[in-house]
């Protein structure tokens, strides 16, 4: 895919500050998710496990297509506003939450979040980066989240260890205050042209609104390579348990596995720029399939588990910047909120199903772990075979 935009020699204070929202703003709510299957237990909810995540990203992907009609309509920056602020104060009510009812109801509304808040910080930085820069800013966009998500989980098993729970909740409100609190500093970049007030008519959605059909081909390729990480969100805290982890360590499993996502990401977003878009995502869907392979045979070695961990983060930091890329390349300019939006909904979905599946097969029961991560590899194994035989080219929407 050859380069036909000028390529900035450094990135703007506006990109920089995007990344530090983002990983604020992931290290808010992933912080939560190697505590929240005890907690949940401890409410007598430990069947509803595979509700954390499905719940979660039930409502993010219903937001999908509001919040990309929005981004595209209204700004970038009060969309992602919204998806911070619904963060903080989901984060400030789970002490509130008493009972399962209520717990899995605060899941569903924290689910906004991730409905918005990504949505537009991807269009955001579509709008202030050209096109032979693109995948290698994704890339730098994730590396800010990853390391989000890495400190998260291991700042949160670790903060819950020497104090409470209620003091990871407290905190992981605080993070999202942060991250809206950076993004008050920043510029709108949606063409004023484009710009609308807010009004509630905005919420009604022809069916054109809804799905981007020029990023069918990305979304497809989204919704079969994150089934298998809604699947391990699920199960990998009670396979690190179960494999002799300590309570302070249930978080390792991500670190590991975000720790190598983020050596990989800047060299797979320029590789994206140079080679193109598919053969690098045929790379990294390979990869992806070797690791479920060897976490498959992990339910009795912890060396083997955290390798299967860092094959994992490998691919998926391979994978994600080049599939942000690709989207927002094929994505018409006054749509790219849309675009990404559609990619986004088939994320959710993807997750969803893998986390609802997980659950239902798991049962807590661990000798059922090959299971789920065994249909994980068959979702990647077709992701492989279309990206192969079954995805044709685009022209580049510049």
């Amino acid at each position: 895919m050859p380069a036909t935009a000028t390529a900035p020699s450094t990135y703007s204070t506006g990109f920089w500050l995007m990344c530090l929202s983002s990983f604020l703003f992931f290290a808010s709510f992933n912080m939560l998710l190697p505590e929240l299957p005890a907690y949940l237990t401890g409410l007598g909810g430990g069947e509803y496990k595979g509700y954390i995540i499905a719940l979660f990203t039930l409502t993010a992907c219903i937001s999908r297509p509001f919040s990309g009609k929005l981004a595209d309509t209204v700004g970038r920056i009060p969309v992602m506003v919204f998806g911070s602020l619904v963060c903080f104060v989901c984060g400030f009510f789970y002490p509130w939450t008493a009972t399962v009812a209520s717990f899995l109801f605060l899941r569903l509304l924290h689910g906004f979040s991730t409905g918005f808040k990504p949505t537009a910080t991807a269009a955001f930085i579509s709008d202030i980066i050209p096109l032979a820069k693109r995948g290698e800013a994704m890339g730098l966009l994730g590396v800010a989240g990853s390391l989000g998500m890495a400190a998260g989980p291991a700042l949160g098993s670790r903060l819950t260890a020497a104090t409470s729970l209620n003091t990871l909740f407290y905190c992981s409100s605080a993070l999202a205050l942060l991250s809206l609190l950076v993004q008050g500093t920043l510029t709108e970049t949606l063409p004023i042209a484009q710009r609308q007030r807010f009004s509630w008519k905005l919420l009604q959605l022809k069916w054109d609104e809804i799905l981007e059909p020029r990023v069918l081909q990305p979304a497809i390729v989204t919704l079969l390579c994150l089934f298998p990480y809604g699947a391990i969100l699920t199960v990998v805290p009670d396979q690190s348990t179960a494999l002799g982890l300590k309570a302070a360590d249930k978080g390792m499993f991500y670190t590991c596995f975000t720790l190598a996502s983020l050596a990989v990401r800047l060299l797979a977003g320029r590789a994206s720029d140079t080679y193109g878009r598919l053969p690098i995502l045929r790379i990294s869907t390979m990869l992806l399939a070797v690791a479920l392979g060897v976490l498959t045979l992990a339910t009795h070695s912890i060396p083997l588990f955290l390798g299967g961990a860092v094959l994992f983060g490998l691919a998926t930091g391979l994978n994600s910047p080049t599939i942000y890329a690709w989207t927002i390349d094929l994505s018409h300019p006054e749509r790219r909120g849309r675009g990404v939006a559609t990619m986004y909904i088939a994320l959710e979905a993807g997750i969803g199903l893998g986390a609802l599946l997980a659950g239902w097969i798991f049962s807590n029961q661990i000798e059922h772990l090959p299971y789920v991560h065994g249909l994980s590899l068959f979702f990647t194994l077709v992701a492989v075979v279309y990206l192969l035989v079954g995805v044709k080219k685009q022209p580049v929407a510049q």
